[in-house]
């Protein structure tokens, strides 16, 4: 468990290491300074907000999103947020290095949230 991570919507850890690789449970748009606040507004804003909470698990375990290798992403609204999503992915990472990616569409997500993200990484 991280510390500064955002409080656990269910009985699991942040990160779990295995031989270098690092398993990052999927976050959600939710503060960790104030959990029970509303979710932001929109996928933008939601997704902004998920990635802040995947840098503070990663930076937790001495890494960033720059080790990230695999990332999977769930959205509710799949046809609705999957073009505004892929706008708005290559900015939190370093132009040509971007992880591999699955996004798929689900029926419904933890609070209420238009999208989660899990990420796999590698120490270097």
């Amino acid at each position: 468990m991280i510390a500064a991570g955002p409080q656990p919507v269910a009985p699991f850890s942040h990160a779990v290491e295995a031989d270098g690789w690092v398993f990052v449970t999927g976050q959600m748009p939710t503060d960790p300074a104030a959990p029970d606040a509303p979710l932001p507004e929109g996928i933008e804003a939601q997704t902004r907000r998920v990635v802040e909470n995947l840098r503070v698990v990663l930076a937790g375990v001495g890494l960033g999103l720059e080790h990230v290798t695999m990332a999977r992403i769930y959205l509710t609204q799949f046809e609705r947020d999957y073009a505004a999503l892929n706008a708005l992915w290559p900015t939190f990472f370093e132009a040509g290095k971007l992880p591999a990616r699955t996004t798929v569409g689900v029926t419904a997500l933890a609070v209420g949230a238009l999208v989660e993200i899990d990420l796999v990484a590698r120490r270097p």
